[in-house]
């Protein structure tokens, strides 16, 4: 399993391409935060593109209570997106994406 309970960065710039295998599940705690850096570390300028992130999950995936993600999540099993969490990206999973007051915005 993968687990965060602190901010991830992604750091890199709008032509990069990121892509993340976890053969576990991919759980993020409340309040975490994925955040885009470009080269320099700062989040502005030419950063990574949300569509431009893969997180291939072989288990399912697991949006703590105000987390938030970037990217294309896809989930083996299910995605679950708890209250107030928000995704820069797309959810696709196989059995089922459940979200409780979630914000999905389209990269």
């Amino acid at each position: 399993d993968v687990m965060f309970s602190a901010d991830i960065y992604i750091k890199g710039s709008s032509s990069d391409h990121f892509i993340f295998q976890v053969t576990g599940n991919l759980i993020a705690g409340s309040g975490t935060k994925v955040l885009l850096k470009n080269t320099l570390g700062v989040g502005l300028g030419d950063t990574p593109k949300a569509a431009n992130i893969v997180w291939q999950v072989a288990g399912y995936v697991d949006a703590g209570t105000t987390s938030h993600l970037e990217g294309v999540v896809l989930g083996k099993t299910y995605a679950a997106f708890k209250t107030g969490s928000s995704l820069n990206g797309r959810i696709l999973a196989q059995t089922a994406c459940t979200l409780d007051s979630a914000t999905i915005t389209q990269p």
